[in-house]
């Protein structure tokens, strides 16, 4: 039997939808627009990077919305 845990700080986030809602921004774009590198917006839209409650701010900013409209935490799921 496997059992795999997914954190209880998960912090998953609709920055890939947000950037095709807002003219199909590209990660470069908002990379630019937040002052972090496209790797970084990689790594948040694959939900590899939970982002600072600073740069979380600043990428609401951008599409300006409101943080918990961006990111959201989900509850840890066990898989059996």
């Amino acid at each position: 039997m496997t059992e795999a845990v997914r954190p209880s700080n998960f912090i998953g986030n609709h920055i890939r939808r947000l950037r095709f809602e807002h003219g199909e921004m590209t990660q470069e774009a908002l990379a630019q627009a937040t002052g972090i590198t496209r790797q970084t917006v990689i790594a948040l839209e694959a939900l590899r990077y939970a982002p600072s409650l600073d740069l979380a701010m600043k990428i609401a900013d951008v599409f300006g919305q409101k943080v918990d409209a961006v990111f959201f935490r989900q509850p840890p799921t066990i898989e059996i």
